[in-house]
């Protein structure tokens, strides 16, 4: 469990960094820019994927395209969500994002749903309703409609988990082979759009951000990598790996929303958070 504990430490600290951007005037979307060299940078060097021609051009490029341009977009989404809403309600959409690519297994792909999978994904979506700020806005009384950030995270990330599902189903690449491709591209779109917006004078070139974007970059990728690593010292365990993750992240999320950024959550919210793990615990367990 090691390397989960690990991998969880890496997700919050992803979102700490994101609550601290506005904070220290570090721009979230420059930062992006790096953090997505880094990753690709980082999956050649330790996972050295194969990628042959011949592979490649068999390969699902589109989806490869989609995901270059909606993780960039996700991570600024991200950033917003924590600044107005908090990393207690960020981290809980992104792990209850989980229930879109189930959903869509069994509506799309013909996967068995079982009753006890389906009360899963029931409670999975009811606690995102009860994590909504509904009777109040959240630290910013001047913006309304705040609660759409965590919403746009949740269906974000599930679209891009379906990608994800798609990709490791395409056997004539390695997976880190795709990953590699995908961080690529998105560290070229976003560079050139950022590019783009220091020659129309929008924005400028800053060391500070190059650095925090390497800074973001290493903890985004340990994130996934000690999460595989999980699996690989676990292999005949994936729902304990799962559960632990994503169960690990809601709660550490919520222990430094609440203690060190002093988050308020209502009662509503709170039981939010226990619905949600009770959900992850119940879909880890009936997979």
């Amino acid at each position: 469990m090691f390397y989960v504990i690990i991998s969880v430490c890496c997700s919050v600290t992803v979102s700490v960094f994101l609550k601290l951007a506005r904070r220290y005037e570090i721009s979230v979307a420059h930062a992006v820019v790096w953090n997505y060299l880094v990753c690709s940078l980082l999956t050649l060097l330790i996972y050295r994927p194969e990628i042959s021609v011949k592979a490649l051009g068999s390969a699902p490029l589109g989806i490869y395209g989609l995901l270059a341009v909606l993780l960039p977009a996700l991570f600024i989404i991200m950033g917003l969500s924590v600044r107005y809403t908090g990393i207690v309600r960020t981290d809980l959409a992104q792990r209850l994002s989980l229930f879109i690519p189930l959903t869509t297994a069994f509506l799309l792909f013909g996967e068995t749903a079982s009753y006890v999978k389906i009360a899963g994904i029931i409670l999975g979506f009811a606690a995102i309703v009860c994590t909504i700020p509904w009777h109040k806005n959240v630290q910013k009384p001047d913006k309304s409609g705040v609660w759409i950030y965590p919403l746009v995270v949740f269906a974000g990330i599930g679209v891009v988990d379906v990608f994800f599902k798609q990709i490791a189903s395409f056997k004539a690449l390695p997976y880190t082979g795709s990953l590699f491709i995908i961080f690529s591209l998105a560290f070229i779109l976003s560079l050139l759009v950022f590019v783009g917006a220091i020659l129309l004078k929008k924005t400028r070139f800053s060391w500070v951000n190059l650095f925090c974007g390497v800074i973001l970059g290493l903890f985004n990728f340990g994130n996934i990598l000690f999460y595989l690593k999980a699996h690989q010292a676990l292999p005949n365990n994936p729902s304990v790996v799962f559960s632990a993750m994503n169960i690990g992240v809601i709660v550490a999320g919520a222990l430094t929303g609440v203690f060190v950024f002093k988050e308020k959550l209502s009662l509503l919210n709170k039981a939010g958070l226990l619905i949600a793990v009770a959900a992850i615990m119940i879909i880890a367990f009936a997979r």
